[in-house]
């Protein structure tokens, strides 16, 4: 990759990796180190496409897809019996410290429902994305995005 490219990625990746954590981080229930997973799992195949960047529209939302898309397969992979451990410390950028409030019950809330249902809440009202951003962003129809919220 040319120098010019590999500094617009890393322009690209400094200016929306803050957004990518946060949204991350609500798909993944406020499991920190699941979210700077997918953040990097997104960046890493954004940085693969970075030379054909041109071609797409907005690559901000190209990143928002590819980042829902990384978590939803995660979610099929994931082995039926891995829960993650309640009450259990959670580090990453949060610092360790516990959420309190209505930010714990949210990511507590949002744990609890199937990863494409929490995927829509999070594109729709997270992101402010139209149902049919949304049905794009999930390669699912509109039909299928406005029955899930």
């Amino acid at each position: 990759m040319r120098q010019g490219r590999r500094d617009g990625f890393r322009e690209f990746a400094a200016a929306r990796s803050g957004q990518l954590y946060r949204s991350a981080c609500l798909l993944a229930s406020g499991d920190t180190h699941l979210a700077e997973d997918l953040v990097q799992e997104t960046l890493g195949r954004m940085y693969l496409i970075w030379g054909r960047i041109a071609r797409i529209d907005n690559p901000a939302a190209y990143a928002q897809t590819v980042l829902v898309r990384a978590f939803l397969t995660h979610q099929r992979r994931r082995s039926t019996g891995e829960r993650p451990l309640r009450g259990a410390p959670r580090s990453g950028r949060g610092g360790g410290r516990r959420r309190s409030g209505a930010a714990a019950d949210l990511l507590e809330a949002l744990g609890r429902l199937p990863p494409k249902d929490r995927a829509v809440l999070v594109l729709r009202y997270g992101e402010d994305r139209s149902v049919e951003e949304t049905a794009a962003a999930m390669n699912a129809s509109s039909a299928a995005v406005r029955s899930q919220h």
